[in-house]
């Protein structure tokens, strides 16, 4: 499968503490993929500086065949964990507020605008403000706007480590459903194992720092989750122990 993005040779530090160390590796296309590992290894950072917000001190990243070290956009998304919704503005306000920033006429953010709405399942609350919405509703609201540009890459770092956990199962089975439909390539920064597991075709498992990716593991129910309830799936609780026991040798 041919890759959207190559990250090449990246190393980044903060004064004498070593974040990541050449950082080699390939996301393929239209495809989801989990970071995990332990808290400090350099996940969050990685996909800061692959997104364009943080530059590294070596290496380059590839995004489509062009290089995109250091620069923001060209074709990024990202979702984050506190929402960052802004609490004036109505659900549709916030979502189209990218291509309102990019200088897209009125009538055409609006109708894209609510097209993504409908997509996350909120038509019915594109007037209501952040403040009148559960936490799901409001990070619905950030994937929708996350989704206004049309990205071919949308970041996620711990997009829904806030909610409950009733609700974060019923938002992951959600961003399947939504993704499905997309066409977008992502990668998202979680602490959760089972989440990992249950969204992702592929798990980066990252060393203690100076981060570094320690394997790759493939999931075993990718091309099963969103046709069945892979958490109940065999090959699912020992792909978790396997990975528990991974991250607990980390020191």
């Amino acid at each position: 499968m041919t890759p959207v993005v190559s990250v090449r040779g990246l190393t980044k530090s903060y004064g004498e503490f070593e974040a990541l160390k050449g950082i080699n590796l390939q996301l393929r296309d239209k495809t989801v993929t989990a970071f995990i590992g332990p808290s400090g290894c350099g996940k969050s950072t990685l996909l800061r500086i692959i997104d364009g917000i943080d530059t590294p001190d070596a290496g380059r990243i590839v995004l489509d065949g062009k290089d995109v070290t250091g620069t923001t956009g060209n074709g990024r998304g990202m979702v984050f964990q506190n929402f960052g919704l802004l609490p004036w503005r109505t659900v549709l306000g916030n979502v189209e507020f990218p291509l309102e920033i990019d200088g897209v006429g009125t009538s055409e953010r609006r109708d894209l605008a609510r097209h993504f709405i409908e997509l996350v399942g909120l038509a019915s609350f594109a007037e209501h403000y952040p403040h009148e919405l559960s936490g799901g509703m409001q990070q619905r609201v950030g994937i929708a706007r996350a989704l206004m540009r049309k990205p071919i890459l949308i970041f996620m770092d711990e997009p829904f480590g806030a909610l409950d956990a009733q609700t974060r199962e019923q938002l992951q089975e959600d961003f399947l459903k939504i993704w499905s439909r997309t066409g977008a390539t992502v990668v998202f920064v979680t602490h959760s194992i089972d989440e990992a597991l249950f969204l992702s075709d592929r798990i980066f498992v990252f060393n203690t720092a100076p981060g570094r990716i320690r394997t790759i593991v493939e999931s075993p129910v990718a091309a099963e989750r969103l046709n069945s309830d892979v958490r109940a799936h065999p090959d699912f609780a020992r792909y978790r122990a396997e990975l528990r026991d991974m991250l607990r040798s980390e020191p």
